[in-house]
């Protein structure tokens, strides 16, 4: 479906995944001219293989006690945000961990319900930028012209380790997932992430050894709270290794993988621990499973991204868009190069409010439509109700916990301005922060949450609900900043609470109103200004 805006367009978007859709349904809501180009024939390719097992990890949990949709949301990491209630994941499977075409069928219905202008069957082969903006020419040789481009393909292509030898090993994009296929083999996963385990997990009842080998210790999500580390659903594997059956965890480096005609693979391993001494390995199977990188081929050099991390990802201001290439933004797993393993941005449940954070970013910078916000009273009482209205109900909060947040402006001699779910670190580059002096509000783990045992029970509860050692609470909880001109001047930690629940008006809001009554004295006369 092709709509009749004249060309240029002001956006083109690039990719019909989750993140495209759903930019798409923000920018038409907008009013804006755009159009969603995507290789496959239908929305969310990527799905249609990945996950390879075709189990997501992203959790679906209906029942949550509640009615509240938002509140919904902080146990749904699936659906899109939408003006239509009824377009949720949940209405699609009431699997924990759902089927990956759940979420194909999904995306699809999305697309249509909101008649979003999207061209099939449209690989970009060529992004081009003058002085107008971009020209992106797709496989028929077709231009498609935009003021600015916004790349929402996520991670494409497999991201290899240069290792010699490694051509010759299966990709786990591509190898079998029969584990017929490897009965009574010996294989070797490189890899040590979700992928590199569920595919090892797969294999436990047919192969004969299995060694799942990477440089860097396993991290479990339970510990680091990063859902990107290693799920509970897939470390099956590591009982079989601890309990001492035919498998093993290698910590160290590939250093080398022939295949031999005859033997199978021989791979020299250099373990880690042992002072790096190195043994040679024989493997009737090697599967390399070490994840994904974005795919920069497709742009002319003088406006090709600069990359980082690996070169797996385009390096992002703090408005998604490339450090130095103007008008080029980035939606959806990309955003991630923000947060790399600390947050959420790789994955829908982060993502989704990261795109609608860069739609207000766009309408504000592109078409002179401020960030929205609500008038509050400045005092002390009002600004306290207001926060804790807000961090016992918001998700977008809660899922992207120390990256995106609310900021309450507070200008001497004038009501107070909330603006919601604001990237941080935009807010204080922002117009937003220009007005003197402004609070932060997000949801956070301690500094040190991903040092502590969760399990341990003389560690954790010592903060529970209570005021003196908020501090050291190291689990999630809101943490209000007072800045001015980006400098830090005061910071409150409220006290965690089990039900997650900041609401009690001893523990929580007197200690936070004192906050706000001690910091807005602090705040310069108007007359001095």
């Amino acid at each position: 479906m092709h709509s009749m805006h004249s060309e240029p367009l002001d956006y083109l978007v690039v990719g019909a995944g989750p993140a495209g859709l759903q930019l798409g349904q923000l920018l038409q809501a907008a009013g804006h001219g755009y159009r969603i180009l995507e290789s496959g024939h239908a929305p969310g390719t990527f799905f249609r293989t990945f996950p390879r097992h075709r189990t997501l990890i992203s959790i679906n949990k209906v029942h949550n006690g509640t009615d509240d949709p938002e509140l919904n949301l902080r146990m749904d990491w699936n659906s899109l945000l939408s003006p239509d209630d009824r377009l949720l994941f949940t209405r699609y499977s009431k699997r924990y961990f759902p089927h990956a075409d759940d979420l194909v069928r999904y995306l699809a219905d999305f697309a249509e319900a909101f008649k979003l202008d999207i061209a099939y069957d449209t690989r970009v082969e060529r992004i081009r930028r003058d002085a107008d903006g971009y020209t992106v020419t797709d496989q028929h040789g077709q231009g498609h012209r935009a003021r600015r481009l916004v790349m929402a393909t996520g991670l494409t292509r497999p991201h290899t380790p240069d290792i010699p030898g490694i051509g010759t090993a299966e990709d786990y994009s591509v190898v079998s997932m029969d584990p017929e296929d490897f009965t009574d083999r010996r294989v070797l996963v490189i890899g040590k992430g979700n992928s590199a385990l569920e595919t090892a997990d797969n294999l436990v009842e047919t192969a004969a050894v299995i060694h799942v080998a990477g440089p860097h210790s396993i991290r479990m999500a339970w510990n680091s709270h990063y859902v990107g580390h290693l799920r509970a659903v897939n470390n099956n594997f590591l009982d079989t290794y601890q309990l001492k059956s035919q498998n093993a965890l290698l910590d160290g480096q590939v250093l080398s993988i022939d295949k031999d005609p005859e033997a199978g693979y021989r791979v020299r391993f250099s373990f880690s621990r042992a002072d790096e001494v190195v043994k040679e390995l024989r493997y009737d199977r090697v599967i390399v499973c070490t994840g994904f990188r974005f795919d920069a081929s497709v742009f002319d050099p003088e406006c090709r991204p600069e990359l980082v991390i690996d070169d797996r990802f385009a390096a992002l201001t703090p408005a998604y868009e490339s450090v130095n290439v103007p008008g080029l933004y980035f939606a959806g797993t990309l955003m991630q190069q923000r947060d790399f393993k600390k947050s959420t941005g790789g994955f829908i449940h982060g993502f989704r409010y990261a795109v609608r954070a860069l739609s207000r970013i766009l309408d504000e910078r592109h078409h002179d439509r401020p960030w929205p916000h609500q008038p509050l009273e400045a005092t002390p009482a009002a600004l306290a109700d207001a926060v804790m209205a807000r961090v016992n109900r918001s998700s977008a909060l809660w899922q992207q916990f120390g990256v995106i947040g609310d900021l309450i402006v507070t200008p001497p001699g004038k009501p107070a301005h909330l603006h919601e779910e604001v990237p941080i670190a935009y807010a204080h580059e922002s117009q937003l922060a220009a007005n003197g002096d402004y609070f932060t509000v997000t949801l956070e783990y301690g500094p040190d949450h991903d040092k502590v045992d969760p399990f341990d029970i003389t560690v954790r509860r010592t903060a529970q609900n209570s005021v003196d050692t908020a501090l050291d609470a190291a689990y999630l909880h809101p943490v209000i900043r007072h800045f001015r001109d980006g400098e830090l001047l005061g910071m409150h930690h409220m006290a965690e609470n089990l039900e997650n629940e900041w609401d009690h008006p001893e523990v929580h809001h007197a200690p936070l109103a004192e906050f706000f009554a001690r910091e807005l004295d602090r705040r310069p006369s108007p007359a001095g200004r």
